[in-house]
């Protein structure tokens, strides 16, 4: 990834944190000799070491991904910025996000028990404190014929690139303009997005 220093994430729990509130990923790898893609919630490990993940077996991805090196892209919260917020015409439109990518090698998880694991933890971190929904509830002949519908696998990190493009490259002025143009936009991403500049501001 294409990172000027000025907006590259230097702090890996900044980028521990963005895989975890952003868990929905993008994982590339190379099927069949081209690049092939799907999207699905990637969980880290308490020892930020794997992500674990699972796809649908009638999901072609898995059959030769085994052993290759791979991307997962996480995206944080982005959003367009208008020139016209900086009170000049010397200015063109931008686009400001937060992404991290994540390099590394799949293995296939083959044992039962693994595979349960990884499953029980995704649900736990989906589910609110208070769901009465439990993993280990589910009818157990069910649950096995579910699992035979799907392969789990994990990739061991080997590599983490994260980017925080928040205006850093205008004066601290134009910074603050943006963040006052986005607090009035009542949409997720401008509200993350004019957090991050602010948090970025105070640093």
């Amino acid at each position: 990834m294409y990172i000027p220093s000025h907006f590259k994430i230097i702090e890996e729990t900044v980028a521990y944190d963005i895989m975890k509130q952003h868990s929905f990923a993008t994982l590339f790898s190379q099927h069949n000799g081209m690049p092939f893609a799907t999207h699905l919630p990637l969980v880290l490990n308490k020892e930020n070491t794997y992500l674990y993940g699972h796809f649908a077996r009638s999901n072609p991805q898995w059959k030769d991904i085994k052993n290759q090196t791979v991307l997962a892209i996480f995206h944080g919260p982005h959003c367009y910025i208008s020139p016209s917020w900086y009170e000049t015409n010397k200015a063109v439109p931008t686009w400001n996000y937060v992404t991290v990518h994540v390099y590394g090698e799949v293995e296939l998880l083959e044992d039962e028990n693994e595979l349960m694991g990884s499953l029980h933890d995704m649900v736990m971190k989906y589910e609110t404190a208070d769901s009465p929904y439990r993993l280990e509830d589910v009818d157990a002949e069910f649950l096995a014929g579910l699992n035979k519908g799907v392969q789990g696998f994990k990739i061991k990190i080997s590599k983490i690139e994260g980017k925080a493009k928040l205006s850093q490259n205008h004066s601290i002025q134009r910074q603050e303009l943006v963040i006052n143009q986005l607090e009035q936009i009542a949409k997720t991403d401008e509200q993350q997005i004019s957090a991050l500049m602010k948090a970025n501001l105070k640093k």
